[in-house]
């Protein structure tokens, strides 16, 4: 199944979930739970918007945090109107998450399981509790297996769906592949780093994928760097091919271009263009090695 039908069923499920708690929320018995479940369906609905860009930016710790806090704070707030939702806790263990969160989601299961249990027979409740606990630790499990995969899925796969952009760790070992051709071929190649401001890094991206051929590859270093290894039949056309691309590209802060038979390491060259000083040329301070 092609990523976009993965993405668009996805978007279509949050929305759905958002509308069922924005529904339940007029009916809310006080003001809390009320503002519980609008929070709630904010949150899946926002979720809904950014899924897609999911691939530009990592899922930062407080957004993930969220539904766990929004679903204990049901769970304590109103029990007897939401008993069902103690085992939604077992599908949020299965989040890729940091160990710690993992952790802190456990508690919180198993913090409302003995809130919810106070109003249970004990029989009842102990049942509760084994199988909350058998889920979780199914969930834990399905997720600590599918961290070796994901970790390697997100060093191979591209940094945005259609374009050539690839995150460093795949320009490492790039490097080594492009350097063996350029021996082998007779051909000219060149690591060119550039530098720009963070918010115009995507549209920069974009601009330099769109520029380069499809053969060459592009790279997001940081947050505001790029990189892309460009070929061509010499040294004379790599200078030509150079200028026409900034000169499309429009301004960037900093430039390093450096011949591939010259590139030391990745990170040397990263360091050598946060030494190197602004200059006046174009307002990009340039250098070409």
């Amino acid at each position: 199944m092609q990523s976009k039908y993965k993405v668009g069923l996805l978007r279509l499920n949050l929305v759905l979930a958002a509308l069922l708690l924005a529904l339940m929320a007029p009916a809310s018995e006080n003001l809390t739970e009320a503002l519980l479940l609008w929070m709630a369906a904010g949150w899946l609905a926002v979720s809904a918007a950014l899924v897609e860009f999911s691939h530009r930016r990592p899922a930062l710790v407080p957004w993930q945090l969220l539904p766990s806090l929004l679903l204990a704070a049901l769970l304590f707030t109103a029990p007897e109107r939401f008993p069902l939702w103690l085992w939604a806790w077992a599908a949020l263990i299965m989040l890729p998450q940091p160990g710690w969160m993992s952790g802190l989601n456990l508690l919180l299961a198993m913090l409302s399981w003995s809130w919810l249990a106070r109003e249970m027979p004990p029989e009842q409740a102990a049942f509760a509790g084994a199988l909350l606990a058998a889920l979780l630790l199914l969930g834990l499990s399905r997720s600590r297996d599918l961290a070796p995969l994901r970790g390697v899925a997100s060093r191979r796969a591209h940094l945005v769906p259609g374009l050539r952009l690839w995150p460093r760790a795949q320009l490492a070992r790039d490097l080594i592949r492009e350097r063996a051709r350029v021996h082998r071929d007779g051909v000219h190649g060149e690591l060119m780093l550039l530098r720009t401001e963070r918010q115009r890094l995507w549209p920069q991206a974009q601009r330099l994928c769109d520029l380069t051929r499809s053969f060459e590859h592009c790279y997001r270093i940081d947050g505001r760097t790029l990189a892309t290894l460009l070929l061509s039949a010499d040294a004379e056309q790599a200078e030509g091919r150079r200028t026409e691309l900034l000169a499309r590209m429009g301004p960037v802060r900093r430039l390093r271009t450096t011949p591939l038979d010259q590139v030391v390491s990745l990170a040397e060259e990263c360091r050598a263009l946060e030494r190197q000083p602004a200059t006046a040329s174009a307002q990009r301070g340039v250098e070409h090695v």
